[in-house]
């Protein structure tokens, strides 16, 4: 049985992921979860041994044809290595390819958690049978993955796709770094700085929101809180939310013009918040992008759900095991 493993990195938890790779299907045997080595990398990929190799003398029947990882970027993809992302800042130039191929010699491939997304979004998701497509992360930050004419696009120096660098108003909630990003106002962390900005202003007028009775606990707002101050009738939650539509649909309609895809597919909190979301961003798109690039593109929710991280990670192990075998897998669907 041809088996590929995925890892998918976070900055608290890992997973590792075996799927069986059979006649254009893919089926999901197991899964063992970790909480991540964020001090030490080199413990952190000795687990990852540990558990392939445990998993695999469980299993005689399995054959190792590949490895795939996601993880949050910065990243050299072509050499394997992790670059200090801000979740694991103690991970510096961590040679992750180096291990793997030592330890069961089978090609081991690499990509950030957004290209990883979108691979899979592709393959097995809402991305399904299309040749140009995005996928938005819409998380914890916003970054995008790119296909383009059926291939993932990852610039000269994989660094295509940081859509949430963009600047989108002169001054609004800080993402990436800047304020008025896409990031700033299409990400968790941003609505959050969002909503703590407006309801600082609600405060001192005398006009409290649900999500933030007084000004101790302006640092615990959370997009989740104003989302839920907002299913509650909370207005000053609902306008945060317009907001976010509003330069969803802005940061939405440079991407269509530019790229001019067939889909858009995005996900974590607009996969949540769509019902919120979806009137606002599309009067936005409608005004600003082109007529004819907006009526050949979908935009989605993700469907993937909520593994997948773990849909992800195997896609980009596909991907290796499709590089060194260019006769293997076309296609492939969950079962």
């Amino acid at each position: 049985m041809r088996v590929v493993t995925g890892i998918d990195i976070g900055g608290t938890k890992c997973a590792i992921s075996f799927a069986c790779l059979d006649e254009e299907k893919i089926k999901f045997l197991d899964k063992v979860r970790m909480d991540t080595e964020r001090e030490d990398f080199a413990r952190a990929v000795k687990e990852f041994i540990r558990v392939i190799r445990l998993k695999l003398n469980e299993n005689p029947k399995w054959r190792l044809c590949s490895i795939g990882i996601s993880c949050g970027g910065p990243l050299d993809a072509q050499e394997g290595l992790i670059l200090s992302p801000p979740n694991l800042p103690k991970w510096e130039r961590a040679d992750i390819f180096t291990p793997l191929k030592r330890a069961f010699g089978v090609p081991v491939m690499i990509q950030n958690d957004a290209d990883a997304c979108a691979l899979a979004e592709w393959r097995m998701g809402a991305g399904k049978g299309c040749q140009n497509m995005i996928f938005l992360t819409f998380g914890t930050g916003m970054g995008a993955g790119l296909i383009l004419n059926g291939r993932l696009y990852s610039g000269t120096n994989n660094l295509a796709g940081e859509v949430g660098h963009i600047r989108l108003a002169e001054e609004g909630p800080v993402g990436y770094g800047k304020g008025g990003s896409f990031e700033g106002f299409c990400s968790g962390g941003g609505i959050a700085d969002l909503g703590r900005k407006r309801a600082g202003e609600a405060l001192d007028a005398g006009k409290p929101p649900l999500f933030c009775p007084g000004r101790e606990d302006l640092p615990r707002i959370s997009a989740k809180s104003i989302a839920e101050a907002m299913e509650q009738g909370d207005a000053l939650a609902a306008e945060i939310f317009d907001t976010v539509g509003e330069y969803l649909g802005r940061g939405i309609s440079l991407l269509v013009d530019i790229l001019n895809p067939e889909r858009i597919i995005i996900g974590s909190i607009y996969a949540r918040q769509r019902k919120t979301l979806e009137k606002r961003m599309l009067e936005v798109v409608e005004a600003e992008a082109l007529r004819a690039s907006t009526r050949v593109c979908r935009i989605l929710p993700a469907s993937l759900g909520e593994q997948i991280g773990d849909y992800a990670a195997v896609s980009v192990g596909i991907k290796a095991y499709e590089e060194l075998y260019s006769d293997g897998v076309k296609e492939m669907r969950v079962i």
